[in-house]
C-alpha cells in the first residue's frame, strides 16, 4: 500500500509538472533556414553539431557563437523526445526553444537541420516506427520549413542547399536516415553487420534523389548524414551495419563522377575523423561532431580513425574552413571545445577530393 501511494504522489506531482510547464508563457523564437538556393553567400566557416539535451544547458552554442560562423547545421538528436506522445515531443522542442544560448544562435545565423533517433521518436527506430509522419510536421514546424516546401511532401526530411556562385560553388546534402531505413539485426545490446541486399539505409526514392544531387555542379559537396559513414563497425548503429550500402553510397559518387565530396555525422556523443580509401574513388572523410551537452568517455575502435589516437570526449562543436584563396583550395576539419581550444585541426587540399589524383 505504501509503494502505491507513492507512485500515485509521483503520478500526481509529474502530471502538476507537466501542466505547469505546458502552462508557461512560450518564449517566441523563429528558426530560419536558408533558401535551397543562394549564389550570393559564399561559405567559408561551416560549423555543426549533434547530440543536445533540451533540459541541460548548452554552452557549447555561446562558443559557436563566439566562433562566428556563416551557418550553422544540426545533425540529429537535437532534442531527446523518445515519446509517442506529441504533446511531450512538443514541449521537448518548447524547452529547447526557451534557452537563450539557443535564441542566440539561432536569431544570428541560417539554421539547417536532420534529425536522428531521439528527436525522430525512439531510440534506434527506422522505417517501423509508427508515428513518424506526425513526428515529421513537429519537425517542420520547429526548424521553420516554409509550408509550400518539397521537402515536406517527401518521404522524410532530405533535402540539399547551394550557396555561393559557380568558382565558389557549396553543396550541403543533408540525408534522413530513418524514416525508411530497415530494422538492424542485433539489438541495442549490439548489432551485427548484414549483407541483406534487400536492407536500406535511405528508401529507393532518397537514393534516387541523391544520385540526381549529385549530378548538380558544386565545387565542395557536404553530405550530412545523421549516423557516421566512414567509422570501423562496433555493435552501434552505423552504416557499418550495412556495408552494402556503404558500398552502394560510394558507387553512387563514382557514377556521378562528383567530386569534393565529405561527410558530416553525430550520434556517438563523441568526436572524431574517419577516412576511408575505397577503389576507384578518392579518400571518403567523415567528420563526426557529438557532444553539445551528451559525451560518451569510453568511446568506441575505429581504425579508420584519423588526426587524433583517441576519439575527443569532451562538449564540442565541429567546423569545416574553407579557404578559397588558397592554390589549391584547403579545407581545415575541426573539432572545438567550449573553451574555444582546437582539439582536432586536420588540413586537407580540395584537390584530393578528386578522381585525378
Amino acid at each position: 500500500m505504501l509503494l502505491f501511494k507513492k507512485s500515485k504522489l509521483s503520478t500526481i506531482l509529474f502530471c502538476l509538472s507537466f501542466s505547469f510547464l505546458m502552462s508557461c508563457k512560450k518564449d517566441e523564437v523563429t528558426v530560419t533556414p536558408p533558401a535551397n538556393d543562394n549564389p550570393e553567400t559564399t561559405l567559408s566557416k561551416i560549423a555543426f553539431g549533434s547530440c543536445g539535451h533540451q533540459l541541460s544547458y548548452q554552452p557549447i552554442l555561446n562558443s559557436v557563437k563566439t566562433y562566428n560562423p556563416d551557418i550553422f547545421i544540426y545533425a540529429g538528436d537535437n532534442v531527446y523526445a523518445d515519446t509517442r506522445d506529441m504533446g511531450v515531443f512538443r514541449l521537448a522542442y518548447q524547452n529547447l526553444a526557451n534557452k537563450q544560448e539557443f535564441k542566440n544562435l539561432v536569431e544570428a545565423y541560417p539554421i539547417i537541420a536532420t534529425w536522428d533517433d531521439h528527436d525522430y521518436g525512439e531510440n534506434d527506430a527506422g522505417a517501423e516506427f509508427p508515428f513518424k509522419n506526425r513526428a515529421k510536421d513537429l519537425f517542420f514546424e520547429f526548424w521553420g520549413e516554409p509550408a509550400g516546401s518539397p521537402r515536406r511532401n517527401r518521404d522524410g526530411v532530405y533535402t540539399s542547399y547551394y550557396f555561393g556562385d559557380a568558382a565558389h560553388r557549396v553543396q550541403i546534402i543533408v540525408l534522413d536516415n530513418r524514416y525508411n531505413r530497415s530494422t538492424l539485426n542485433g539489438s541495442v545490446l549490439g548489432y551485427t553487420p548484414s549483407s541483406d541486399p534487400n536492407k536500406t539505409m535511405l528508401g529507393e526514392n532518397q537514393w534516387n534523389w541523391l544520385a540526381n544531387e549529385l549530378l548538380q555542379p558544386a565545387k565542395i559537396r557536404l553530405i550530412v548524414t545523421s549516423t557516421q559513414m566512414c567509422c570501423e563497425h562496433n555493435g552501434w548503429e552505423a552504416w557499418a551495419n550495412m556495408p552494402l550500402q556503404i558500398e552502394k553510397m560510394f558507387q553512387t559518387i563514382r557514377d556521378a563522377q562528383a567530386e569534393g565530396v565529405f561527410f558530416l555525422s553525430g550520434d556517438v556523443h563523441y568526436a572524431e575523423l574517419s577516412k576511408r580509401a575505397p577503389e576507384n574513388l578518392y579518400p571518403m572523410y567523415d567528420l563526426t561532431s557529438s557532444g553539445i551537452t551528451n559525451i560518451e568517455p569510453n568511446g568506441a575502435p575505429n581504425q579508420y580513425r584519423i588526426g587524433t589516437t583517441k576519439q575527443i570526449s569532451v562538449k564540442h562543436f565541429g567546423s569545416v574552413e574553407i579557404n578559397w584563396a588558397a592554390n589549391p583550395v584547403a579545407i581545415n576539419f575541426k573539432i572545438i571545445d567550449v573553451a574555444g581550444v582546437e582539439r582536432l585541426n586536420y588540413p586537407i587540399s580540395l584537390s584530393e577530393l578528386s578522381f585525378e589524383n
